[in-house]
């Protein structure tokens, strides 16, 4: 009974970050890893693992995700491709280092990084600050550099890279509904990447929890990578119709206790 109870609330943090993910524009992981590390403390996994699994487990679902959001905005015309093949190489090369670093930094480091990543983006969403188009992209070189930051920094956070790569296309001029699609075409070699890049690097965890390979959790991951999927052309739907300027201060204020308290 308790397995399904989990199952169930795992499935409602799925359905919840697919409809925030579809309303809001930001990515799943930065919801569906503090509910991973809560959740994960509640079902007793090994406490100096918890942070690497939810990390790891949160990157896998976005693979499914980023899979679904990319085909709808490519089918849109939407992504800019050139643009995603530029950054890919740095993007993979990132996320692979990311995903070492994350396995050498204890789990308390790792939590208080992003406790300090979730109350910077309550404050930006409050604030409503968006960087003013100041230049042009920048040439392969350094596409390529801007990448593999994106990519490492995602990897250990567990997100797929919209809150940084978002901010960066509009920077540097990008249209606003291409940098989103751009965005999630480059969540997927994020994902795709740190999450192989985990299951390797925890293989030789001992104390891992039936289930999991590497620091994946596969129950969770397709507990919440399915609604997830279903539910965010939903979130999309309700931006048209609700009042989405107070949802994002609500969201905003819900993503800074909780990173209070994955701080605490």
């Amino acid at each position: 009974m308790q397995e399904l109870t989990i199952l169930a609330i795992y499935a409602g943090v799925g359905a919840f970050s697919g409809v925030i993910a579809g309303m809001m524009g930001v990515g799943g992981g930065i919801v569906i890893v503090p509910a991973l590390l809560f959740l994960f403390i509640w079902q007793g996994f090994p406490a100096d693992l918890l942070m690497h699994m939810a990390v790891a487990t949160s990157l896998m679902t976005i693979v499914f995700t980023a899979l679904s959001s990319t085909w709808a905005h490519h089918r849109k015309g939407a992504v800019m491709w050139r643009l995603v093949w530029l950054l890919t190489p740095g993007i993979l090369v990132g996320s692979v280092i990311g995903a070492v670093v994350a396995d050498y930094l204890p789990g308390d480091r790792l939590r208080i990084g992003f406790g300090i990543f979730e109350c910077l983006v309550a404050l930006q969403i409050l604030s409503g600050i968006n960087p003013s188009p100041m230049r042009r992209l920048p040439q392969r070189s350094g596409l390529l550099l801007t990448g593999g930051g994106i990519g490492a920094l995602s990897t250990i956070l567990g997100i797929g890279g919209g809150t940084l790569t978002v901010p960066f296309l509009l920077w540097c001029n990008v249209n606003i509904r291409n940098a989103v699609a751009s965005s999630s075409a480059c969540g997927l070699p994020i994902a795709l990447a740190g999450a192989v890049t985990m299951v390797v690097t925890g293989w030789d965890q001992e104390a891992l929890p039936d289930g999991a390979t590497g620091y994946i959790y596969w129950p969770a991951a397709v507990a919440i990578a399915v609604p997830s999927v279903l539910f965010a052309p939903l979130g999309a739907r309700l931006a048209h119709r609700l009042p989405v300027a107070t949802l994002r201060r609500i969201f905003a204020l819900f993503l800074a206790i909780i990173g209070i308290r994955v701080l605490m």
